[in-house]
């Protein structure tokens, strides 16, 4: 199996981690919708959420309520969306379970995954200057 995520996961990918724990990792979206646009991945490999044991959904879903207060604060956004694509016919790229958790300081008017919105270039300064403010506020919140 080739999973760009397990690869993230076992520092065969380089990625901007944010968070991690004994279950779950989160880690900057490398085409990013908004500034501060995370993905929560957990650690063990399964395409649906459905196949998550009860204790890996719950570990996942703590993850998210830890992560998701710092993440708006370190960005300036109020509301966020926080997305979920359950299988590739409804629009999961990566076969593996991930939640887009995407910062929202205004109105977007733009849907959510069009091509036009993920094309900003993004530098190296960019995400290290992201990761490190939402480092920064988790570390505020533990």
């Amino acid at each position: 199996m080739n999973c760009i995520f397990c690869d993230i996961r076992d520092d065969k990918r380089s990625s901007y981690k944010v968070y991690e724990d004994k279950y779950t990792l989160s880690f900057l979206d490398n085409k990013p919708i908004e500034d501060g646009h995370v993905l929560l991945i957990p650690k063990e490999h399964k395409q649906y959420i459905e196949e998550l044991s009860e204790l890996e959904a719950k570990e996942l879903m703590n993850t998210l309520f830890k992560i998701l207060p710092p993440i708006k604060r370190a960005m300036k956004a109020k509301d966020c969306n926080i997305i979920i694509n359950n299988g590739p016919n409804a629009g999961q790229i990566i076969p593996h379970v991930h939640i887009h958790i995407i910062p929202r300081p205004k109105k977007s008017n733009s849907s959510l995954f069009n091509g036009i919105s993920r094309v900003k270039p993004r530098d190296e300064e960019y995400f290290r200057d992201i990761v490190q403010k939402i480092k920064k506020e988790i570390k505020t919140t533990t």
